[in-house]
């Protein structure tokens, strides 16, 4: 790997574009300011690769769908019907979505590590922060794959065209544009910066948007989803639809109710829970075995195989495991999710720098592949890791 210095970006102009979370528990910057080197021809094998995975999850979900596995990917059962209706018509869009890749670098194949599709973190700093980086260091603003703010914009557009073509959206629904309310969970700084920063991607494309924190929303089943008597056609919601099942059971009802009676369109869909899942890799590998893009995945612990024990609805790495060939653990993580489902998977290096930190791309998907970014850390990728932006040279 190439690793390209640059001049760190003052604590003052994180804050001026809205990044916050700039300094992580341990007083060190969050966001590196190194820059990985890759190539056209790189960047192009990452797009290519997650517009495959994208149809290989499709196809696993109607798979899941069609034979009934909700219980074996780990979804509560408070979602299945929602998911079913989401995914039964297509105006419920996905807006986007992050894969999380290891290799693409120094010849190493690519191979899906996860889909993070519902509420995946890292917008803000792929989006604009990585960018900032290249500006800020006088470097080509344009030699990165890094279209997500575009990507979104142009996604946000085909809520309504329902096609990869948006070219009649301006003159369709410019005159009486929909409204779409952007909403978080108050107190955290990064969900609602993401949060705006998302919101803004929809000003762009021409919709009229409010934000409003959760609890300052009325939800009623029959007429829809309001803030302060006004009605909202499209929900965009920073929450996990899991937590909404465990934690707001009687929500999870009302949306589904809502959306039943076309009330309201949720972002995410509820479907993308299943392409969240890490149990839905297993499902994969049993439609596509030894596909060059995945790796052996499986529901109960892999025979004489060094592999990664990992909760199928964990997130930032908590209770992942690394198991060796023998049955040691290696390394391991903790968490609140250690009496979940769990997915066994190959293990699989990441590219490491020459003072041996792995990296993780991932790769957000937005209709196609549409902008990268990396994570830093040691054998296992966690919220301890940092962000690496990177730049192309060829």
């Amino acid at each position: 790997m190439k690793i390209q210095k640059t001049m760190p970006i003052s604590t003052e102009y994180l804050e001026s574009i809205g990044f916050s979370w700039h300094t992580d528990n341990d007083g060190t910057p969050y966001a590196s300011a190194e820059l990985v080197e890759i190539s056209s021809k790189q960047a192009d094998e990452y797009y290519e690769a997650v517009n495959q995975l994208y149809d290989m999850f499709v196809n696993a979900a109607q798979y899941v769908i069609d034979n009934d596995l909700f219980f074996e990917l780990g979804i509560p059962y408070n979602l299945i019907d929602l998911i079913k209706q989401s995914w039964e018509n297509d105006v419920h869009w996905h807006l986007y979505g992050r894969f999380d890749l290891a290799g693409g670098l120094d010849g190493k194949p690519i191979k899906l590590i996860e889909f993070n599709a519902d509420t995946p973190t890292a917008v803000f700093e792929t989006a604009i922060l990585q960018w900032a980086i290249l500006k800020q260091n006088g470097l080509d603003e344009a030699a990165q794959f890094n279209d997500l703010f575009d990507g979104l914009v142009e996604n946000f557009k085909r809520l309504m065209t329902l096609d990869d073509d948006t070219s009649e959206f301006d003159e369709l629904y410019a005159q009486n544009p929909y409204k779409i309310l952007f909403t978080c969970i108050e107190g955290n700084s990064e969900d609602e910066a993401t949060t705006r920063l998302i919101q803004a991607c929809a000003n762009r494309a021409g919709f009229n948007t409010r934000f409003a924190y959760i609890h300052e929303i009325s939800f009623d089943d029959e007429n829809g989803i309001f803030v302060d008597g006004q009605n909202y056609e499209f929900l965009f919601k920073l929450i996990p639809w899991e937590q909404i099942a465990i934690d707001e059971g009687e929500l999870g009802l009302i949306l589904q109710n809502i959306i039943k009676n076309q009330k309201a369109i949720i972002l995410n869909p509820a479907y993308t829970l299943l392409f969240q899942s890490k149990g839905i890799m297993k499902i994969l590998w049993d439609l596509y075995p030894n596909h060059p893009l995945l790796l052996h995945s499986s529901y109960e612990p892999l025979a004489n195989k060094k592999q990664v024990k990992k909760p199928f609805l964990a997130r930032e790495g908590a209770n992942v495991s690394i198991i060796s060939q023998d049955g040691a653990v290696l390394e391991k993580n903790g968490g609140e999710y250690e009496n979940g489902k769990f997915l066994y998977q190959e293990y699989y290096d990441f590219n490491q720098d020459e003072k041996g930190q792995k990296y993780q791309a991932g790769v957000f998907f937005a209709f196609e592949g549409c902008a990268l970014g990396f994570r830093r850390g040691a054998e296992i990728i966690d919220n301890f890791s940092k962000f690496v932006g990177h730049i192309i040279v060829d």
